[in-house]
């Protein structure tokens, strides 16, 4: 039976043996006017402004707690309340994004206004409680608005080979804050802070409102018109892998129809527990390395060569997850972040300096690579049309491993010193890689991976 022949739009549909349905013709440019590739760069420049408050905001402790008077716990609990609520606008974020109610530029500009606010109250709050409020609510949540909007979108302009790209775009959340890493440890003090803090925000907010201004989302079910989507007869060797490592999901799941499937709760709780450590690492590697004796400089140093690997092993790691398969890469990192806890832990305390940057770099790169991982394997398991919302409730797992890593993490290290926390943290990661080769994707049974087997190989 021939395929339908193009609409009136220049577009036609077509359903695969699962009954999913692409929207094929149309070409990134007709649709848009330029090549999808800005929808790859925009967002990366976007996640690079927000990525800071997270991963710069410790380099900053020292400064923040002598001039406004507030004890370490605070500093610790305002990164938490941060990355709470950085993660608790990801679902509904993404529900009011696929509803049409919130589109992209709005969504972009909520959050550049949230980043300015952030910084505001770093720099004036009177109070520690007016920081919770401004850096932590109207901070985190801004940089949620950035962080749903600009991950989901790469992977709706490219369902063909989300992986590379995603990760591209997700690793602009922590490499971006190198040179704020440096600034707040090495350069702002006690008699610039308030400056120092105002020209940052304003600078990342005009960042994240620019580029959220040209973002422009494509019509749901669309598929890049050079690539067949029932048989991936693409010239691309890497695209026919691609799919034939991780096929596209049989159908497009609401929300509630992955929660239903088992899995999607099982990735919730493999990202809580990975982000956790993450977190940990983010918030305790730098006063642990001051504790060791190091310099000031070569914390700071470490602190960004985690930045910069975390950054960068996204986009590798989104690579090699196109090769190889999501679930075992998945399964490889968790293992990896792991065994760096441990390293940081030993190398810290024999004085390592050598070790302790390896270690740092390691433990960077796991605590980076998970993020895209689940981003990709999210729309690869429940579709794209709705994987603002299924993505949202995966990365709403941030909620819990965000008070757990700083704020309970605290706790962990006042009661058992850093080497049981470091310990606990290694044991997360071992236990979570366990966990993760019980990851299926959902409806693809083995009379189906043997029929699209044959249709990518043809």
């Amino acid at each position: 039976m021939a395929p339908p022949e193009p609409g009136p739009a220049g577009y036609r549909e077509v359903t695969d043996v699962n009954g999913r349905t692409y929207r094929v013709g149309e070409t990134d440019k007709a649709l848009m006017g330029r090549s999808r590739r800005w929808m790859v760069i925009l967002p990366w420049f976007a996640m690079m402004a927000i990525s800071s408050s997270e991963y710069a905001f410790t380099s900053a402790e020292e400064t923040l707690s002598t001039a406004h008077g507030w004890h370490g716990s605070h500093i610790f609990w305002l990164l938490g309340v941060w990355v709470f609520f950085q993660a608790a606008v990801a679902f509904p974020v993404g529900k009011l994004r696929e509803s049409g109610v919130l589109p992209v530029r709005a969504a972009m500009a909520l959050g550049a206004v949230g980043t300015v606010l952030g910084y505001l109250a770093l720099a004036y709050a009177p109070n520690v409680f007016l920081a919770y409020l401004g850096f932590g609510f109207f901070g985190g949540t801004g940089a949620g608005m950035v962080y749903a909007t600009c991950v989901n979108i790469v992977g709706k302009w490219y369902p063909e080979r989300k992986g590379g790209k995603t990760g591209f775009v997700n690793g602009g959340f922590a490499y971006g804050s190198v040179p704020f890493i440096f600034l707040f440890k090495s350069y702002m003090d006690t008699s610039n802070y308030s400056g120092v803090l105002l020209v940052v925000g304003l600078f990342l907010a005009a960042a994240v409102a620019i580029s959220g201004f040209f973002m422009v989302d494509p019509p749901k079910n669309w598929w890049p018109p050079h690539v067949d989507p029932l048989r991936a007869s693409a010239d691309d060797p890497r695209i026919r892998r691609a799919l034939l490592k991780n096929p596209p999901a049989v159908k497009q799941y609401t929300p509630m129809e992955a929660v239903r499937t088992g899995i999607l709760p099982l990735m919730w709780f493999c990202l809580l527990c990975t982000a956790g450590i993450n977190i940990f690492g983010i918030a305790f590697q730098v006063p642990f390395g001051d504790e060791m004796g190091f310099a000031g400089g070569i914390v700071a140093l470490a602190m960004s060569l985690k930045a910069i690997v975390n950054g960068t092993g996204r986009g590798v790691i989104g690579w090699i997850s196109d090769r190889y398969g999501r679930r075992q890469t998945l399964i490889f990192v968790c293992i990896v972040l792991g065994l760096s806890q441990y390293a940081v832990y030993f190398s810290g305390s024999i004085g390592s300096l050598p070790l302790f940057l390896l270690a740092s770099m390691v433990s960077g790169f796991g605590g980076g690579a998970i993020f895209p991982l689940f981003a990709a394997m999210t729309a690869d398991y429940f579709g794209e049309n709705n994987n603002a919302s299924n993505y949202g409730l995966v990365y709403s797992s941030k909620l819990v491993s965000g008070l757990v890593g700083s704020g309970l993490g605290a706790v962990v290290v006042a009661a058992w010193g850093y080497g049981g926390a470091f310990i606990l943290a290694g044991t997360i990661g071992i236990i979570t890689a366990g966990l993760a080769t019980l990851l299926r994707q959902p409806g693809r049974n083995l009379r189906n991976i043997s029929r699209d087997s044959v249709a990518l190989s043809a």
